[in-house]
């Protein structure tokens, strides 16, 4: 995985890199996919995604944290064509994403029910408190978009007293799912399921 460099600080986040590589792998972009996402932030997924997507666009409702995007999208080489939208979901989200990313909670339903009006095929939301991964799994279910609730922790060695010792981060919530152009839900590894949930 390429270095993601953020030299520029929003004062929030970054998504963890360990975090953004299982988001990576369930997003599966390519270069003719189109990628939304919604609360840039400091940009570090923005960036990646740059590096594989054909197209991001990446919307921040906060101007601050829009520019420091901006600067930190500057300070990395990418590939895509990348626009930056500074507003609040679900306005501003484009018609034709392939896959969507939410970094925050704000709004999220809202931005669910643009999903399934538009049928981005891979969604992804990122959930840290547990109140709040419990009603957003049950918003994913509700539309028919889920698929898969991942839940993991990293932690970070660090010396102590001459022997390493281990600070955890918290833990992340994974929401993934999407639909298909006949509204179905999708698996997450490409794979089609009814909106009921079962498998065909």
């Amino acid at each position: 995985m390429a270095h993601v460099s953020l030299p520029n600080d929003a004062k929030a986040g970054p998504t963890k890199p360990e975090v953004r590589a299982v988001l990576q792998r369930k997003l599966d972009l390519d270069s003719t996919d189109h990628f939304a996402e919604v609360g840039s932030c400091t940009g570090a997924v923005t960036i990646e995604a740059a590096r594989r997507a054909g197209r991001v666009t990446a919307l921040e409702r906060k101007p601050a944290r829009l520019e420091v995007t901006r600067e930190n999208l500057a300070a990395n080489e990418t590939t895509a064509e990348v626009e930056l939208r500074a507003a609040e979901a679900p306005d501003g989200l484009p018609a034709d994403a392939d896959a969507l990313f939410l970094g925050g909670s704000r709004n999220y339903e809202a931005v669910l029910d643009r999903a399934v009006e538009t049928g981005v095929d891979r969604v992804v939301m990122n959930v840290s408190r547990l109140e709040v991964a419990g009603a957003a799994t049950e918003a994913f279910r509700e539309r028919g978009l889920l698929d898969d609730v991942v839940q993991f922790q990293v932690s970070r060695g660090y010396e102590l007293a001459g022997a390493t010792s281990f600070d955890s981060d918290n833990p992340v919530y994974m929401l993934v799912g999407g639909v298909d152009g006949d509204g179905n839900a999708v698996a997450a590894d490409g794979g089609r399921r009814g909106r009921g949930g079962g498998d065909r």
